[in-house]
């Protein structure tokens, strides 16, 4: 969708700018190739937000590509995106998400938090990344 290709642009942006010299490595693991569940999020017909999902394994999903657009912020949009994102993995049969983010991005980290999501170790490709910090939720 043509609207969540820019909004995936946007974000690519933002986070070279977070992840600095760690982006490359980042980089490699946000392709969207062949994702299926897209929310997107408008204000007065104007896209706003999305994140997506993908399976991990049999039961879980990821929650990759979380986004708001910086003058939609504040506003309780990123709560939407994600709880729709959950509503929508558990109807299919999920019963779990799991997620990664930088300890450099305290938006993403206090939202995931408030949302109950609970940090784990590390997982698959984070394994061993100091910047990284990851979550789990039962859904």
């Amino acid at each position: 969708h043509p609207d969540f290709e820019q909004l995936n642009k946007e974000l690519d942006v933002d986070l070279a700018i977070r992840n600095e010299e760690t982006n490359e490595f980042f980089a490699q693991f946000n392709t969207v190739q062949n994702i299926q569940h897209v929310v997107l999020i408008y204000e007065n017909n104007e896209i706003a937000a999305c994140g997506v999902f993908k399976p991990y394994n049999k039961i879980t999903v990821e929650i990759k590509r979380m986004f708001v657009r910086p003058e939609f912020r504040g506003n309780g949009i990123s709560k939407i995106v994600l709880h729709e994102l959950q509503n929508w993995a558990k109807e299919i049969g999920y019963n779990k998400c799991v997620l990664e983010t930088g300890k450099a991005m305290p938006e993403a980290i206090g939202l995931y938090h408030s949302s109950g999501f609970k940090v784990i170790p590390n997982y698959g490709q984070y394994a061993g990344v100091e910047s990284s910090i990851c979550f789990q939720k039962e859904i």
